[in-house]
């Protein structure tokens, strides 16, 4: 009888070991102050090895690229698109049968916003992304974040 149990109680633990999700992205986020009323939005992408993260240019038919949606605020205006900084990679997918672009390692993603006014205020949204190695991929994350604005 003891072993049965030990058997469950294994069989119990390994299951729900492999069951957590995979989670190979951190997220960093701050805002640094440029000029008057001017702020960049930081938003830095730290992937384990050896998964990527993709491009928020990859092109249509291939993996989900990154996107930052951000909630919309009357005390800011958002100028231009998230720039990427990071080492780039554009390859043949042929699990895709598409181009595409990505970075391993860390990629860095800046949002210029202008305050309007002289008010203190927060910058929320959600940033969705995709991530594979060699092998895989996960499902499409979405994850949410607030950064402050001082």
């Amino acid at each position: 009888m003891k072993k049965v149990l030990l058997a469950v109680f294994m069989i119990v633990a390994c299951n729900s070991l492999f069951a957590q999700a995979k989670n190979p992205v951190s997220w960093t986020y701050r805002a640094v102050k440029k000029g008057s009323g001017m702020y960049e939005l930081v938003m830095t992408a730290t992937v384990e090895k050896p998964w990527h993260i993709y491009s928020q240019n990859t092109g249509s038919g291939g993996p989900v690229p990154t996107n930052f949606t951000f909630r919309t605020n009357p005390l800011l205006v958002f100028q231009g698109k998230a720039k990427e900084t990071g080492k780039l990679v554009k390859v043949y997918d042929n699990n895709f049968k598409t181009n595409v672009l990505y970075y391993s390692d860390k990629v860095v993603f800046t949002q210029t916003v202008k305050l309007k006014g002289n008010a203190k205020t927060n910058v929320s949204g959600t940033v969705e992304y995709m991530v594979c190695d060699d092998e895989q991929c996960l499902p499409p994350t979405k994850k949410s974040f607030d950064i402050s604005l001082q």
